[in-house]
Formats: structure tokens, C-alpha cells, sequence
């Protein structure tokens, strides 16, 4: 059976598409303290959450937790740590030995401690996942409590690449030994401000 006869077979028996379920999203609805369970979920998640006043601090207290990075990717103004420079023409393999990136985060979810990180704010789609340390940085009022209310917030964006970022990089698909950092970042520091 060739290929197109494959294709073809099953465009002919796609079912019919049927319209999403309504769901009461108010019955999700917790009154809790939002940063205090986005906390205890990125601390579950292997991560590390670090709280902020504002931005002022914000080099300061990175080169606090990471005194010996030198390879530095900044893709945020707030922050001139930044050693290399990277652009949408930066071929990827040129960043292997990254030893830490500083993203923008757009929304956090309390409920499992993800962060979405648009394409716009990544410059190069795989340096939070090649990079050793990673920082996302979010503001305050971007955390939400499920994933309900961040599904909403990101269906109004222009279609494009963004990616839920939760704890760092782990697997333990071999002999259920825990491996932190086997296909992305070792650590994961969240600056909330």
C-alpha cells in the first residue's frame, strides 16, 4: 500500500469533529494564596522559586545563585548579565555550552508550577532546553491559579511557538532511577517580582 493510498484512507474515515464541552470553570475555583501554591508545586517539581520586590535586584541576586556562569544568555532588557549574544539567525549548535539563560515567563500556573514562555521571548527556540541553568522570570500578577485560565490568556495570542516550562529537565524511565538534567536544563530558578 503506497503512501498516498495510506493518506487518502485515512482522510476518508476521519470522524466528524465535534464541538468542545462546556466546562464551569468556576468549579475549579480555590480561595487560595496563589504564589504560596506555586511554591510548594515548583519546589515538587525540582525547581526553585525566588521573590522579588521588582527587577532593580535582579542581576544581583542571579549572580548570587549562579557565581560562576560565564556563558550567559539575556533575553530580557532588565537584565544585563548577558555575555552572549544571540539573534533569530543564531544557529543553535553554537549554544551547547551555555551555562545559563534568563527568559521572560508570560503566565505561571499554581496548580502544577509551569511556566508559558512564548517565541517571542525565547529568540532561539532551544535555549531553554540546552542551556545548564535556566531562569524564567514572571511578574506577580501572571500567576493563575489552573491551566483552564492560562489555556484562555494564550488562545488570544497570534499562533505561535510557546512552550510549557515545569521544573528542570528529569527522567526516570531507566530502572526508576531519578536523573535530573538529562535533556535540558539542571535547574530551574522562577523570579517572581
Amino acid at each position: 500500500m503506497s503512501r498516498e493510498s495510506i493518506l487518502n484512507a485515512v482522510k476518508a474515515n476521519k470522524p466528524e469533529a465535534l464541538p468542545l464541552p462546556d466546562i464551569d470553570l468556576s468549579v475549579f475555583d480555590e480561595d487560595i494564596n496563589l504564589i504560596e501554591r506555586f511554591k510548594e508545586n515548583i519546589e515538587f517539581v525540582g525547581g526553585r522559586l525566588l521573590e522579588l520586590d521588582g527587577l532593580d535586584t535582579l542581576d544581583i541576586e542571579i549572580k548570587a545563585l549562579y557565581p560562576e556562569a560565564t556563558k550567559i544568555v539575556s533575553c530580557m532588557k532588565e537584565s544585563a548579565l548577558g555575555t552572549v549574544p544571540v539573534s533569530k539567525d543564531t544557529d543553535p549548535h553554537t549554544l551547547e555550552d551555555i551555562d545559563l539563560t534568563i527568559i521572560k515567563g508570560n503566565y505561571a500556573v499554581a496548580e502544577n508550577g509551569a511556566v508559558w514562555v512564548s517565541e517571542d521571548d525565547i529568540i532561539v527556540r532551544a535555549l531553554p532546553f540546552i542551556t545548564n541553568d535556566l531562569i524564567l522570570v514572571v511578574p506577580k500578577n501572571a500567576v493563575n491559579l489552573h491551566m483552564h485560565q492560562v489555556f484562555d490568556a494564550i488562545s488570544e495570542r497570534e499562533r505561535t511557538f510557546g512552550v510549557f516550562i515545569s521544573g528542570p529537565s528529569k527522567t526516570a524511565d531507566i530502572e526508576q532511577c531519578l536523573v535530573v538534567g538529562a535533556h535540558g536544563a539542571i535547574s530551574l530558578t522562577v523570579v517572581l517580582y
